[in-house]
This record gives C-alpha cells, structure tokens and sequence, in this order.
C-alpha cells in the first residue's frame, strides 16, 4: 500500500513537471541573432516579457553561414531569426523560412515602401522577411589618430597608419570592399583580379583580421587601430554605449548598405509570438530607446527615424541626400561567385602569413 501511494504520488510529480516544462516552453519565444544586436537587450526583453508574457531565449551566429547551418540543422528550434536581406532569398529556396502576415504586424505600416515591397524581401505575394534595420559598411577610425576624419578609403593604405589597419575576416566583405576600392559596382565585378592586387597591397598595412564587434572595440580602446572597416551601427555602440574614440566614416569611393530583416523559420512552434515579437522589434518605442541607450543602425521604420533628435547621427548624416548616391546596397550572390570570393581571399590570406 505504502509503495503504491509513494508511487502514485511519484507519477504525479512527475505528470506535474513535465506539464510544467511544456508550459514554460510555450511561453518561451526563441530567436537567432548576432550576439550584443538589439534583440537581447536586457531591457528590451524584459518589457516585452511583461507585456506578452513571452520569455526571449537567444541563440548566436558568427556568420550568416553559420546561421544558415543552424537553421538547417535545428529545424524547430527558432521563433524568430535574423536575416541580412540578401540572404533571405536563399533560406527561401531551401525551406528554411516561412510565410508572414504582415496583418498581424501592426508597425508593418509605417515601414519605408522601398524596403517594405523589397524583392529581397518578397516573393510570390508574400513576405517571407520584414525589414527591421538597415546600415553601412565602411571605415571606422580612431579620433585619437586623426585630427580630422579622412574623406578616401585610400587611409587604408597610408603608410602612416601601418600595422593599426584591420579589415574583417570575411570574403565577400573583403572582395566588395576591394570593389569600391578599384572603382567597381559590388554587386557585378568585372576584374576580380584588380581586386585581388588591391587587397593584396593592403595586406603588409594589417594589424589583424577581426570576426567580432567585441574584438574591434577592444583593440580601438587599447589605442591598437587607427582605422579599419566596420558596421555603421556598430560604431554608433561604439560610442553611445562603450564611450570610445570611434567616428564612422563613408569615404568619397562610396560603402557597401545592407539590410537586415527579421524572419520566422519553418517549423517555428511560436508563430503568434514570433510575429509580436517582429512587431515590438519594429516599433518606435523599441528603436529610439536603442539608439538612445545603447546606438543603432537606422530603423526600417519611418516613423521610428523620426523619433530620434534631428541631429542624429542615423538621421542627420546617413539621411543626408548626398550620401544616399554613394551607398551600394548588397544584393545576392551566387554560389558560384561566392566560392571564388572565398578562394581569393583565402589565397591572400595564405600568402600574408
């Protein structure tokens, strides 16, 4: 008798704790982004947990390769993922992602159109990517090594700043850069060989190749770049959240744009917190407080742009007309090219050693 109680009350127990464990993952919303990028915000994951309900569990990439492998092989994991715009096309063709209604999106309305209607971001009718942030690639330098902020990409080769020039450890980044350098649109290169001979002339100018916005900053704050390519948004962290000599510059030669959309996977278990989710990502309440508290890249939101003071960097400057006729923005790119990026830049790579 004393056994069968204990085993009765035993299979209650433990009846309780797997309906609690199933509970707490229905309230769980999981979502795939690079590490320190808006969405795992302390601050803004608690305000959403208190008006949702839903618990934001993150995971991490290093690289949209990286993300793309997690997606393909944690099917059913995530909720919500990151995606620059330029490869949402290709987690498309493989599956990867799922339909969304923009009706359940209340901000879906004050997007800008251009990035809203977005062929990268649309594909038979349905939206598949919501535009969230967009930004630049292009130098960032340290103040400290300059009296004024230089206007050519050609800093990268001044003698001046040997050995504090860094580049990211990225293929297509480093080849599109090289594009700009030789004069080239980045998204049809003509002479991939002008590029190489470019990048390869750098080379002997680099301190280091980085793979994180942690690795840059904490080589600007040990005084160890004077200058190197980086993200817009980042270089506004940079400065409003880490207080670092850091000014973000878009040379005469022009930047590379991109913009990054959020996505919800295929095989999401959350799909109606998913979309809450993308709607709190997208609002104004969200971004201002973002770039105000921490720095941002600019919101896919009109009105959300809006909301920042007119002297705003991701107003001020990167609204400003004139810059506009100098950004390149990414488009696709085919595994074909893709794979001869990564053999050039490994090549060069490999010879700098």
């Amino acid at each position: 008798m004393g056994n069968r109680l204990l085993s009765g009350v035993l299979a209650t127990a433990t009846l309780l704790a797997v309906t609690a464990v199933g509970t707490a993952e229905a309230e769980e919303i999981r979502v795939l982004n690079w590490k320190g990028y808006g969405t795992d915000e302390s601050w803004a994951t608690e305000a959403f947990e208190a008006k949702t309900g839903y618990a934001v569990v993150h995971d991490y990439f290093n690289s949209e390769q990286e993300m793309l492998t997690k997606l393909r092989t944690n099917p059913g994991t995530y909720d919500v993922v990151m995606i620059n715009a330029a490869f949402t096309g290709q987690a498309l063709e493989e599956g990867l992602i799922q339909p969304i209604d923009l009706g359940m999106i209340a901000n879906a309305g004050d997007l800008t159109p251009e990035m809203a209607q977005s062929e990268l971001l649309n594909a038979d009718g349905k939206t598949y990517g919501v535009p969230w942030v967009w930004g630049l690639t292009s130098l960032a330098i340290n103040d400290k090594a300059f009296d004024t902020p230089p206007d050519s990409i050609e800093v990268m080769w001044d003698p001046a700043h040997k050995g504090k020039v860094v580049l990211r450890d990225d293929a297509l980044e480093a080849v599109q850069f090289g594009a700009i350098a030789t004069g080239q649109d980045i998204n049809d290169i003509q002479d991939l060989d002008a590029v190489k001979a470019k990048l390869a002339s750098l080379l002997p100018q680099i301190r280091t190749f980085w793979s994180s916005e942690n690795d840059w900053n904490q080589m600007v704050a040990a005084g160890q770049i004077d200058v190197g390519t980086y993200w817009s948004g980042s270089a506004s962290r940079a400065k409003v959240n880490f207080n670092l000599p850091v000014t973000f510059v878009i040379p005469k030669e022009g930047a590379v744009g991109w913009l990054d959309g959020l996505s919800i996977p295929a095989g999401s278990k959350n799909v109606e917190a998913a979309h809450a989710f993308i709607d709190y990502m997208i609002s104004p309440d969200f971004y201002v407080a973002w770039d105000g508290k921490v720095g941002a890249p600019v919101s896919a939101n009109q009105k959300a742009v809006a909301g920042l003071d007119e002297s705003a960097f991701n107003r001020a400057v990167l609204g400003d007309p004139k810059v506009a006729t100098r950004i390149a923005f990414q488009k696709p790119v085919s595994d074909e090219n893709r794979e001869k990026y990564l053999q050039l830049w490994q090549e060069l790579k490999a010879a700098n050693q």
